[in-house]
Order: structure tokens, then sequence, then C-alpha cells
């Protein structure tokens, strides 16, 4: 009997939409506060979002290229299998599964049930044996409940959940665009807010400071990567995954620029920088309520929840096919690299991918998790723009249906400041990057359990 295999049911406006729907969560609303409190200066915010956002467009040409060549499920970790061969391809398969893609499921379900929380009087679990977490418990049983339902939506099928997905992203995208046009044509705002500044900083720390902001804009657009990892279930992937990528993320770019130049239209860069100083304060939604009053924040918080559901739901989607890749090389435990008989879903995969990213909800705070799996991803994002240049060099005569543009200038250039992103971490948050690289290597005896016991039964390629 046959073994059951992955469709291809995704074509190309759905791809387009799912790369959105990956990127567009908490970010976007969250993340401006924080950013203004470092920086100090609108027009620098908005560089930094251009700049992150232009950073992450090079990082997608160059996965576009390798994804047009090897579509399989798993996105990189194909890639990685061909370029650099199978140890580091299954660190990187380990990295999303520890860190990386699990943190980024368990920090968007937690902004969702905070969001949840700021629309209902929903109650607050006060539990003295997890005080040392130092976060509400209901919200993290709010958000653990989240991961589980939306793991199994996806355990139904792809369709259903790339259906859920795309329809969302499509009301979303509506409802952001809506809440633009209402701001920027706002009588409560000023043009002079653009140019006011607080005390920016100068020289050595508006580097520092620029570079701890593009952690914070690198979240907002996390997950621009993530339809590679559907290479086997995409509708003529050569072309349609290189056109998801561009097509997406650049549209992401478009938006966040938008969106951001709406906040400080309304609020000025002091009063964003207030606001990350106060508890439970979203500046999107107070940019709303100075605009619409109780009803616009609500209107906004309701947004909110909507945008993190549909990220959530969108990330549990894709990055699950990392784990049934690695689990189908015989590199994890067997059944997570099965497809389900009725569903055609990888749902071992999925109930494994649940159950740690519920581990990193009762972990960490939001602010951690985001920071910890940015810093590790880029650590990889890296080595796929030098696996364009090796692949380049080693197979130059190998089918390419997608070039990269501005060989080998946009390759180098991205790899740089992965390099850099990473070693900035590294002397200014040593502790973090230490927890990223334990979770990351202590992968290595996995890999040596594994590989020791695979069986000499062939391998799906």
């Amino acid at each position: 009997m046959t073994a059951p295999t992955l469709d291809r049911t995704i074509t190309r406006w759905p791809a387009i939409l799912l790369v959105v729907s990956a990127i567009v969560g908490s970010g976007v609303f969250k993340k401006i506060a924080p950013m203004a409190e470092a920086l100090q200066s609108s027009g620098w915010i908005l560089v930094c979002w251009l700049t992150a956002g232009v950073l992450s467009l090079i990082g997608a040409l160059c996965t576009a290229e390798l994804a047009a060549m090897m579509p399989g499920s798993g996105g990189e970790y194909v890639y990685f299998k061909k370029i650099y061969g199978k140890f580091f391809a299954f660190l990187y398969g380990w990295g999303n599964l520890t860190v990386m893609k699990s943190a980024s499921i368990a920090a968007l379900s937690y902004i969702f049930s905070e969001s949840a929380y700021s629309l209902f009087a929903l109650p607050v679990f006060d539990v003295p044996a997890l005080d040392f977490l130092g976060l509400n418990a209901g919200a993290k049983i709010i958000a653990s409940m989240l991961i589980v339902f939306l793991s199994f939506i996806n355990h139904r099928g792809v369709v259903f959940g790339e259906r859920l997905s795309r329809y969302l992203i499509a009301g979303i995208i509506i409802a952001i665009l809506g809440f633009c046009v209402a701001a920027l044509g706002s009588s409560h705002g000023s043009v002079a807010n653009f140019t006011a500044v607080s005390h920016p900083p100068a020289g050595w720390p508006l580097i520092a400071a620029f570079f701890a902001a593009s952690v914070s804009a690198f979240w907002g657009y996390e997950g621009w990567n993530n339809i590679g990892y559907l290479g086997e279930e995409v509708k003529q992937p050569q072309k349609n995954i290189p056109l998801a990528l561009t097509v997406g993320t650049f549209s992401v770019i478009i938006l966040y620029l938008m969106v951001n130049a709406a906040y400080m239209y309304i609020l000025p860069v002091g009063e964003l920088v207030a606001l990350n100083t106060v508890a439970n304060k979203i500046a999107a939604v107070e940019v709303a309520r100075v605009i619409s009053g109780s009803g616009g924040a609500i209107i906004l918080s309701a947004l909110i929840v909507l945008a993190t559901f549909t990220c959530t739901n969108t990330t549990i989607l894709m990055s699950s096919r990392m784990v049934y890749a690695i689990g189908r090389d015989r590199l994890f435990f067997r059944q997570a690299g099965e497809v389900h008989p009725k569903y055609h879903s990888p749902s071992h995969a999925l109930w494994w991918q649940c159950g740690w990213s519920v581990v990193l909800v009762w972990s960490g705070s939001f602010d951690q998790l985001t920071d910890l799996l940015i810093f590790a991803s880029f650590i990889f994002y890296g080595a796929t723009a030098i696996g364009v240049m090796v692949m380049r060099h080693k197979f130059p005569a190998a089918e390419r249906p997608y070039k990269v543009i501005a060989y080998p200038v946009l390759p180098v250039i991205f790899a740089l400041f992965c390099l850099t992103l990473v070693l900035v971490t590294i002397i200014q948050n040593p502790m973090q990057a230490l927890v990223g690289l334990t979770l990351i290597l202590s992968g290595v005896p996995v890999y040596l359990y594994f590989s020791s016991r695979k069986t000499k039964e062939p391998l799906i390629e």
C-alpha cells in the first residue's frame, strides 16, 4: 500500500497571502514604543522599519533562488542538506523546533491572549507557585489553548488551515488600510510630529540603538521565509514560491511604513516613548483611542486579536513541515515524518510542535521570546545568503528558474548584516545569545542518537 503524501493544493495568490499572513502579526502594532524609546526620533523609526524591510526583502530574494531550485517540504532544511550537509540542516530544523518557530508561535499566541484581555473582562488567575514567571497565568492558559486549537485545525489538512489564513488576512489588510486612512485624515494629527525629536542618540550610541530597534522591527517582519516550508504543497513551486516571497514581503514593507506613519502623525515620539513605560499599553490601540475614543480602541484591539490569531495559524501550518522533514529523514521520531492517511497533513509533526510551543508559552515573556528567536534566526538567514553563493560556485550550470538580482552584491550585503546583528547581540546580550546557541546546539546529541539508530530502509527524498 502506497504511503499517503502531501498534496499540491496551494496556487499563486493563496501563496502570496500566506506570506503576508505569516508576517503581519503583533510586531507592527506593539513594537513602535520600544523603538521610539531607543531611537527618540520619528525619522529614525521610519528608517529602521524601511531598513529591516529592505533587508528582509533581500533575504527573501536569496531564499527564492534556492526555493526555485529545490522546492521541498522544510524550506531551508532542504537547501542546507544540499549545501552544507545533513548535520547543519538538522541543526536548523532542530533550532526551529526548539527556539525559532516554536518561540514565534508562543509569542504570537501570548499576545493574542493579552489582546483578548483588553477586549473582554477575562479572569486573572493568580497562581503563587508561578509568580516567578511574572505573567498572568490566565493569559498563558488562553495562549496554550489557542495553540492546541489551531494545531487541531491544521491537523485536519492544509486546505482548511490555508483558507482560514487566506480569508482572515484579506480582511485584516482592508482593516489596516482603513485605520491608516482614518489616522492620516484625522484632525488630531500633525505633520510636525515627523520632525519632532526627544533626545536622539548620536555616534556609536545611535548605531547601538539602531540595532536594538532593528530587533523589534525584524520581529515585525519575521515569517517571510515560511512559504518555502510548503514546497511540496504549492503548485508550480519554481514560479509561485519566488513570486510569493517577493510580492508578499514587498507588500508588507509598504503596509508597515503606512501604519507607522499613521502612528507618528497622531502621537509625537515623546508620547510613544512614554507608552513604553506603562504596562499593557499598545501604541496602535492608543492611536485609535485618540482618533475615535474608546470605540476606536476596542476596534483596534479586535484587529490585533484577529491578526495574531491569523499569524499564529499560518506559522503553525507552515513551520510544522520542518519537523515533518527531519522526521522523514529519520533524524527525529519516525512518526513525525508520517502523513495522516485521511487528512494528508503531517499530524504527528504538528503535535510535537504544539507541545513544545506550549512549553515556551510558560517559559518566558513576550519580549524575551521574540529577541531570542530573532538572534537565532539570523544565524541561519545568513547561512542562506552564503548558500546562494556556494551553489553558484559549486553548481554553476544548474538550472535556476529564478536568480537573485544584483548578484553577488545583495547576498553579500545580507550575509554581512546577519553577521553584524549576531555579533552585536552577543556583545550586548550575552546571556540571551548563550541561551539561543545552547538550544540550537542541544540538537547535537539528538542528531547523534537518531543517526545511530537509522534503519537501512530507503529514505523518501
